[in-house]
This record gives structure tokens, C-alpha cells and sequence, in this order.
């Protein structure tokens, strides 16, 4: 079953208890944590920006990093006797020529409902298996309650799954439209008072935003924004970050922010918002009719989001199908990992969002990689001049799957100019910053939590290891291989089988197809 376009993007204030799925069921996965883990002889990949150092050990006591000691260098031996020493009750892991890097944030981490039939336990053994082990749910699609319930239960490590922070639809469970600035406030303080993270904007009139925001910011909650063309017009991204807005997602806003012989989008006579091929084919051109790079209006805009310490989670990948439909489709882990009903889900649909393949062709992909382009090079720059940019995935959309769509994220900020070590920021230390957690998580530093993300290969040489499904490889007697693919995912201190999550997520998928005798199909042919 489908949900309508209407319902995820205009009426999600309405969002109900209908949408939810399964919640996830009481752990069986994981071994700790110990009184103390020791991991050792890696390299390690801090996070911070610093390049690669090790072999180091690192010491967790109760979920708590105390030591990262350096215990030899490469190609030498390890003096056994300068090693941290292991007490009684402990935990040695060892992960010799191994790397480690801080546990990966997904600042736009849809847990997933109804409309995608993925339960909780299949989308957390996802993440968790491609080292996600902290998520932001923008909207809380499966009710506040729900994802509450949910965080509570992972913060406590009842449950297999990452770390989790609920961010609220604007407006959700309003019993009616908001339409003034005294129910925005009143809404925000109630929201607020039932123990949201924060909220995720789409679209409102500038009163009733302005007032939300200002609520907002007084209640000392964050915020993140999808400004959604029915209100881009009269509210882009300069205006919600002057009223405290910390994040933006996607890209929506920005370009009419950078507008300069126009103030709305060149939209036909026959648009229809409604109509998912006219909404994603001309937003394929959006980003042509702004300020070209680097011209004065490109830069003043820039310089005032770098000013308010703004952040920007762009979720390349959610929109990659646009300019390159077929990749898409034929991602290698479909086969396996995606779930029936999350495939249907994607098919092409009149009513459902994201599924905009009514006639996609050679035009609109080619809009698309001229938008990318245009887009990609804001983004780098914003990086390179000191703003906040992190990783966020909004999987379950536009043939997105959970956890893989995160990596080809990183892939994708590297694409766009960063360098290794910076897209690994991204993904660590700068998401927690966005999340207000950098005390906590982010990067491998004495006192912080016992998140990290172990893999036997080196990352920053090739990202494609990261995947669950590896990297190809040739070797030296001309056997094709697969390498890498997360070893290990340590969420505070418990020590995840990456491969192992990732096979459970396997069997899951073939039950379904058993049950029902479901085959993945290209959109369009019949068997």
C-alpha cells in the first residue's frame, strides 16, 4: 500500500498512529558491553580531520573512551609490554591491521511506515550493519510516541538498533491545520513538553513559521527544514536561518535563495505540484536559473548562512535516480536486501511520492547532472569556507535502501570535492555537532561514548568498502574478489557482527519473497 504524495509532504501534520510498522524486538544481537573493552592494534581514522594514525589501542571503560595509546608503528612489532593492560572481567577485540573510525550519523534517517512495509528490526540491522549508530528521524513517521518508545529502548540497549533522536513534523498530531502564530507557539511548547529532539519544517506561511522557529529556539530544541515549494516563494532558506533554523535538508530553498532576475521558479503553464514528473523534472532546473558560482549574489548568500552557523545536510543520494535512473534500479543489493514491499513502493506511481517515472528519459537525467554540478559546487565551497555540511541519507525513498544509501552518500560528497578525511567528518564529527552531541560522539576522543565502526579495509583509499556488500577486487593471482564491508559496529560498547546483522537482514527478505512468491522485476516487465 502506497502512501499519497499529499500525506508525506503537505499533511503531515496529520500524521497518526496508521502509519506505524513493527517496532524493533528485544535484543539478541551484540556481545557486551564489558567493564572494559580493549580494541586492539588498529589505525586509526579519528574523525576530527586528523590523518590516519596507529597501530593504537583503544580503552573503554563503562561506554566510556579513556585511553588511545599508541603502541607501536607500522611494519614494526608490537612491544607487548607497552600495551594497555587488560583487567579482570574485560574485553580484548582484536582487529590488527584494522581501521577505526568514529560510529557514523545519519542526520536524515527515516525509520520508515507503512507506505514501505519495513519494520524497525530490518531497517536498524540495516544501519547498524553499514556502522550507522546514531539516526535523527525527521518527522516521525511512525508518531512521536512510537519513536520515543523506540529511542528510550535503544538508549538502553534493549532493543538491536542505533541511537535515536525523534524530530516532529510541524504540526503532527494537531487535531487541525495551525493557522496562526499563537497555535505555532502553542504547538511548539506542547511538542516540546512531550519530549521531541527537535522539529522538521516543510512549509507554512512566514508569521506561523517565524513564530514556530522563535518557540522553538526558547524551548532550546533544534531544527531542521524541507522547504517545500508551496511556500518556497515567500520563505527560502535565508529567511528560516535568520529565525534560527539550524539545518536545512536537501537543497530546497537554497537556489530561490540565490534567485536574482526572478523571485519564483520558472514553472510551466501546465505545472501540476501534484504531479511527481513535473515536480522532479523542473526541479532538475532549478539550480540553472540561480546566480551562477562565485558571482556577488552567490557569495553574499553564503556568507550569511556561514555566518549563522548554518547546517546543511544535502542527501545527494536521494536524488540520484533523477540523472542516472537505471544505476539506480540496478543496485547489486536489491536482489538481496530490499524488502517486497519497499520495491513496490518505489515502482512508478501517480500518487505516491518519489515514485516520478512517469516517461523519465534522456533530458531530464541530463537536467539533472547539470543540477548536481551547480548544487555539488555550492556545497563543496560552503565546506571549504568553514560551513557545517553532514551526511543524511532519506532512505526508503526513490530506490534508496537503508544503510548502502548512506555510503553512497559519502561517495557522493566525495564526488562533490571532499577529501576522504573530510566526507568522514561529515559523516562523524559535523553530524554530531548538528545534533548538539559532539560532547558525546563524533570523533574518538577520552571521555566520549564507545561508538565506532571497524573495517579490515582502508576506507579513505576506496569508500566502496564500506558497503555491506564490499568492494571488487582483483588480485594478484587474477581472482575476483569482494573486500571489505563493515567488520565491526560498536555502539556504546556492544560489539555488532556487521556481516552477521546484515545476513539476518537477508534471511528476512527471502522469508517474504517465500511466503509470497515475490521476484524483483524492472519497472515495466512482466515475467
Amino acid at each position: 500500500m502506497k502512501r499519497p504524495l499529499l500525506t508525506f509532504i503537505l499533511c503531515s501534520i496529520f500524521f497518526t498512529s496508521l502509519a506505524q510498522v513493527r517496532k524493533a524486538p528485544p535484543r539478541q544481537e551484540g556481545e557486551g558491553p564489558w567493564p572494559q573493552l580493549i580494541i586492539r592494534g588498529v589505525t586509526l581514522i579519528n574523525g576530527n580531520g586528523a590523518p590516519p594514525t596507529g597501530p593504537v589501542d583503544v580503552v573503554v571503560e563503562n561506554n566510556k573512551i579513556v585511553a588511545i595509546k599508541t603502541v607501536g608503528y607500522p611494519g614494526v612489532k608490537i612491544d607487548a609490554a607497552s600495551r594497555p593492560k587488560l583487567k579482570i572481567g574485560g574485553k580484548e577485540l582484536d582487529a590488527t591491521g584494522m581501521y577505526l573510525l568514529p560510529g557514523f550519523v545519519d542526520t536524515h534517517g527515516h525509520i520508515g511506515g507503512e507506505a514501505q512495509g519495513a519494520d524497525a528490526e530490518y531497517v536498524f540491522k540495516l544501519w547498524l550493519a553499514h556502522g550507522v549508530t546514531t539516526v535523527r528521524d525527521p518527522s516521525a513517521g511512525n508518531g512521536l510516541d512510537w519513536v520515543l518508545d523506540q529511542k528510550r529502548k535503544s538508549a538502553k540497549n534493549e532493543i538491536t538498533a542505533p541511537r535515536i533522536l525523534a524530530y516532529t513534523a510541524f504540526g503532527q498530531g494537531s487535531s487541525e491545520p495551525i493557522s496562526t502564530p499563537e497555535m505555532a507557539r502553542k504547538w511548539v511548547k506542547n511538542n516540546a513538553a512531550k519530549g521531541a529532539d527537535g522539529i522538521k519544517f516543510f512549509a507554512a506561511s512566514p508569521k506561523i513559521m517565524a513564530a514556530a522557529l522563535e518557540q522553538n529556539k526558547k524551548e532550546g530544541l533544534r531544527s531542521a527544514g524541507h522547504h517545500a515549494q508551496m511556500d518556497v516563494a515567500r520563505w527560502n532558506v535565508l529567511h528560516s536561518a535568520r529565525a534560527g533554523l539550524t539545518s536545512m535538508e536537501h537543497w530546497y530553498g537554497l537556489p530561490e535563495a540565490l534567485f536574482t532576475d526572478r523571485t519564483i521558479q520558472n514553472y510551466p503553464a501546465d505545472y501540476n505540484y501534484n504531479n511527481e514528473q513535473d515536480r522532479f523534472s523542473e526541479a532538475g532546473k532549478l539550480w540553472q536559473q540561480a546566480a551562477p558560482p562565485y558571482s556577488e549574489k552567490w557569495n553574499q548568500v553564503m556568507d550569511e548562512l556561514l555566518s549563522l552557523d548554518f547546517t546543511i545536510g544535502p542527501t545527494f543520494n536521494i536524488y540520484e535516480a533523477s540523472r542516472d535512473l537505471m544505476r539506480a534500479t540496478r543496485a547489486e543489493w536489491h536482489e538481496t536486501y530490499t524488502m517486497p514491499s519497499l520495491w513496490e513502493f518505489y515502482q512508478p506511481s501517480k500518487v505516491s511520492h518519489g515514485s516520478y517515472w512517469h516517461y523519465w528519459g534522456t533530458e531530464q537525467e541530463v537536467d539533472w547532472k547539470n543540477n548536481y554540478r551547480l548544487w555539488m559546487t555550492f556545497i563543496n565551497e560552503y565546506k571549504n569556507r568553514g560551513g557545517r555540511v553532514t551526511a543524511g541519507s532519506d532512505s526508503g525513498f526513490i530506490f534508496q535502501l537503508y544503510g548502502f544509501a548512506y555510503i553512497r552518500e559519502l561517495e557522493l560528497l566525495r564526488e562533490a570535492g571532499f577529501h576522504p578525511l573530510e566526507v568522514i567528518r561529515a559523516a562523524t564529527l559535523n553530524g554530531a555537532e548538528a545534533l548538539g552531541m559532539d560532547d558525546k560522539i563524533g570523533s574518538v576522543e577520552i571521555g566520549k561514548l564507545a561508538d565506532f565502526v571497524i573495517v579490515a579495509e582502508n576506507p579513505l583509499v576506496n569508500l566502496k568498502v564500506l558497503y555491506g556488500t564490499g568492494a571488487i577486487k582483483l588480485t594478484e593471482d587474477n581472482e575476483v574478489v569482494r573486500v571489505g564491508g563493515v567488520k565491526y559496529t560498536i555502539k556504546d560498547g556492544i560489539v555488532y557482527d556487521a556481516k552477521a546483522l546484515l545476513e539476518d537482514v537477508a534471511q528476512m527478505v527471502a522469508k517474504e519473497k517465500e511466503k509470497t512468491g515475490y521476484k524483483i522485476m524492472q519497472p515495466g516487465i512482466k515475467e
